[in-house]
C-alpha cells in the first residue's frame, strides 16, 4: 500500500499537531517504521518541545503556536518524502533470570500451553523483538514478535505490586516492568537492566524502533 498523503494531521490545541495513520489497515508495521523515521527528522529540528510517537500515530508539541499552520503542511510533506529505511534503531541484549522466585508464572505459562518450562524460555529467547512504542509507565516497552505459542490471556486478578525488572507476558505482548507497579501480566523472569532513569539524557534506555533480545542468565555462566 502506498502510504503517501493518506495520513490525517490535525491540531488538538494551539501548540500541538497530531498525525493519525491508524486508519491505514494491513500495513501497521510499515506505518510504524515510517513514523520512527519521521520522529528523527522532527527531533533534529528546534521547532518542537517534544515529539511523541505512539502506535501508528505521532504527536508533536511546538515551541511557537503561530507556526502551527506551517508545520501542519510541512509534516505532511515530510511524511511523503520520508523513507522507512532511514531509521536505524539500537539493539539491546537483556540478560534475564527465568523461573523460580524471579518468574513465579513460568510454570503457569508452560502448563497453559502444554509445553515444558524450558520450552517457554527457549521460545521467549529465540526472537528479536521490535519496540513498537513506550507507554503505561515511563520506559515500558510494547514489543512486536512474541511467538504465537506463548500468547496467553492476562491474569484474571492483577497483582497489586509487580517488582521492577519483571519480564512478563500479557496476551500477544511481552515486556519489562521499569518500576514497581500494579500489573496483570504473567511474570516469567527478572532482569537488572534499567529501563528508565530521569537523571539520564534521554531518560529511557530503550526507544521506539529499537530491537532487543532476551538472554538467559544461566547461558552466560
Amino acid at each position: 500500500m502506498n502510504l503517501d498523503s493518506k495520513v490525517k494531521i490535525t491540531a488538538p490545541c494551539s501548540h500541538s499537531l497530531f498525525l493519525d495513520a491508524t486508519h491505514l489497515k494491513g500495513c501497521s508495521l510499515s506505518v510504524q517504521k515510517k513514523i520512527w523515521a519521521l520522529v528523527e527528522r522532527c527531533q533534529a529540528s528546534t521547532a518542537f518541545i517534544d515529539v511523541v510517537p505512539a502506535m501508528n500515530s505521532l504527536t508533536v508539541y511546538l515551541v511557537h503556536s503561530d507556526h502551527i499552520r506551517y508545520w501542519q503542511t510541512t509534516l505532511l510533506q515530510w511524511w511523503n518524502t520520508t523513507d522507512i529505511q532511514e531509521h536505524k534503531g539500537t539493539h539491546h541484549k537483556i540478560v534475564t533470570r527465568y523461573g523460580g522466585e524471579c518468574g513465579p508464572d513460568l510454570e503457569f505459562i508452560a502448563n497453559y500451553h502444554g509445553i515444558s518450562a524450558s520450552s517457554v524460555i527457549e521460545l521467549h529467547m529465540n526472537v528479536t523483538y521490535l519496540v513498537l512504542f513506550l507507554g503505561f509507565q515511563p520506559g515500558f516497552t510494547y514489543l512486536h514478535g512474541l511467538p504465537a505459542e506463548l500468547h496467553t490471556p492476562r491474569r484474571s486478578e492483577p497483582r497489586v505490586k509487580v517488582p521492577k525488572g519483571s519480564v512478563a507476558i500479557g496476551a500477544d505482548q511481552t515486556s519489562i516492568y521499569p518500576a514497581d507497579s500494579p500489573g496483570g501480566w504473567h511474570i516469567i523472569g527478572h532482569t537488572n537492566f534499567s529501563l528508565f532513569d530521569w537523571q539520564n539524557n534521554p531518560p529511557c534506555a530503550i526507544a521506539p524502533g529499537d530491537t532487543l533480545q532476551f538472554i538467559s542468565e544461566e547461558a552466560l555462566l
